[in-house]
């Protein structure tokens, strides 16, 4: 409407979101626009809910719409989110901690381990009271998605029960229950103990792959343990203005949980969550929970053994996990935006078994990762594959205060027939800085003789004993010769010329031979002035 001022369109939104009666003065151009709001968010022609802040959808097509058009700004929405908190503190003075949803579960089998406080209890009511209804449309339902009714509005849930006996790949889901307790080793310094129930999992699909405010998850996946299944909700938002239903829900679900599980959580999905959660009103009061982010272990042990670190990647290699169909993360995008132009919820079939997986994967990764600092290499899955990631597995047991475990596995690398020089030299490096100097000598002269006939020669085994027994055996002899067949080789090395950081290893390797030859002159004259 050309006389209408910024602040009656805010003020419109504000009222739109909260229910109230829509301002009918607007004439023809308010209802055209209201009417391609609609479609856009796949709604019936006379709901009415007013655009949140975040997602930005950018109008190219000759169709009249496209998925990617236009969001406001917050302050649209400060009235519904402040109705949405009142309503649900309401709520919660008015349930029972026992009440349960009618297909949910039940309140005492949240937690299949350990006690719960009196909030959690709460949270768990108000999480049940909240209702889930065939309202969505036979299309959703085809998909088994159903309609999430909360005080706050509503959005789409897909829900679904696992059984502790499901296997995917090489795991079993009911192995979590053992190794739960073993990932305290993350967080030492907190004290806790994780039980299989207090793990909530977390995997957002995204709007795109930014960190901004104008980035939106778009589907929220959220997992964790009953005593008898595996349960897994996945959240989705036919529009922005359910975002404020499913981060209602997802605010109530933390407070039940003391561990958050994800894959590189604690750079994206995590603080992108806070983000919206606080562009949303919510997060004033969220629980301090400890992160189990299993890429930083993944890269720790994998990064020099597989090709990529990527979750799906991983749980091929290392899981036994094998993805039929798949609909790429990268693309999860691309058919959202595909389901908001056509309004067809099809589209969103194999984003769905997308994020599905990705929670059995965290599930089964973290299993993996409490069976190895259990001690179960080898019994409980197979031994870590080749010399390199038996030395990373053991680094990374050391750093997690598996001392014991470490060892067992550093022995079987220097037991085996044929260990890469580069393996030997980690394991020698290692040995150094523990100051288990005896084996580190060995583990070097090994790695020295495996260097010396490589195809691209290395020289840092020799340079490593050339200071062991310049500084410490006093063998001056011992460490001219180390230097000298440490110059040769890179002397011989096919970028020396060409590389400014080889050249400057090799003029360090001749200054090292030079003082060297000093102190050996130097040490041969002391003793024929003795004799």
């Amino acid at each position: 409407m050309p006389g209408m001022c910024r602040s009656d369109r805010r003020g419109r939104a504000a009222r739109q979101v909260a229910g109230e009666a829509a301002d009918r003065t607007g004439g023809a151009l308010m209802s055209g626009m209201r009417e391609r709001m609609n479609r856009l968010r796949g709604i019936k022609p006379q709901t009415e809910e007013a655009e949140t802040d975040g997602l930005q959808f950018e109008e190219a097509g000759t169709a009249g719409l496209n998925a990617e058009e236009a969001l406001v700004d917050g302050s649209q929405v400060e009235e519904a989110q402040e109705n949405g908190l009142k309503a649900k503190g309401a709520q919660a003075n008015d349930l029972k901690a026992g009440e349960v949803q009618a297909d949910g579960p039940k309140a005492e089998d949240a937690h299949a381990v350990g006690p719960r406080s009196g909030a959690e209890l709460e949270a768990q009511s108000l999480v049940e009271a909240n209702t889930l209804s065939d309202d969505a449309g036979p299309e959703w339902a085809a998909l088994g998605v159903r309609l999430l009714t909360v005080e706050a509005g509503e959005c789409l849930e897909r829900r679904l029960r696992l059984p502790l006996s499901h296997r995917s790949g090489i795991h079993q889901l009911d192995e979590w229950l053992p190794a739960a307790s073993r990932l305290k080793a993350f967080h030492p310094e907190s004290g806790g103990v994780p039980t299989p129930g207090e793990v909530l999992f977390l995997d957002l699909e995204t709007t795109g792959l930014g960190g901004g405010t104008g980035n939106v998850a778009f589907m929220m996946g959220l997992a964790y343990y009953e005593s008898d299944a595996f349960v897994i909700r996945q959240f989705l938002i036919r529009h922005p203005a359910e975002e404020l239903a499913m981060l209602t829900e997802l605010e109530l679900l933390l407070s039940r949980f003391r561990w958050l599980a994800t894959y590189n959580g604690r750079s994206f999905d995590w603080p992108l969550v806070q983000t919206r959660l606080i562009m949303n009103g919510l997060g004033r009061e969220l629980p301090e929970l400890l992160h189990l982010d299993f890429l930083h272990p993944s890269r720790s042990i994998w990064k020099n053994t597989l090709t990529s670190c990527r979750l799906s990647h991983v749980e091929e290699e290392r899981l036994g996990i094998f993805r039929l169909d798949d609909v790429p993360g990268s693309l999860a995008p691309t058919l959202y935006f595909r389901y908001l132009a056509e309004g067809d919820p099809a589209v969103l079939e194999g984003v769905f078994r997308h994020n599905e997986q990705d929670m059995v994967s965290l599930a089964c990764l973290g299993i993996r990762f409490g069976q190895l600092l259990g001690g179960e290499a080898g019994s409980g899955f197979p031994m870590p594959e080749g010399a390199e990631e038996l030395l990373r597995t053991g680094l990374w047991l050391e750093r997690m205060g598996e001392q014991d475990e470490a060892e067992r596995l550093f022995a079987l690398l220097t037991k085996g027939d044929f260990v890469p020089p580069g393996a030997l030299h980690g394991l020698a490096m290692r040995d150094k800085k523990a100051g288990n100097w005896e084996r580190a000598v060995v583990l070097w002269q090994k790695a020295a003789a495996g260097f010396a006939v490589a195809a691209i020669p290395d020289w840092q085994a020799h340079v490593e004993l050339a200071m062991y027994y310049e500084h410490k055996g006093k063998n001056f002899s011992a460490a001219l010769d180390l230097a000298e067949e440490a110059l040769v080789l890179a002397v011989s090395h096919p970028l020396v010329r060409r590389d400014a950081r080889k050249r400057s290893e090799l003029e360090a390797l001749r200054r090292r031979r030079d003082r060297l030859l000093r102190k050996f002159g130097a040490a041969e004259a002391r003793l024929e002035a003795g004799r």
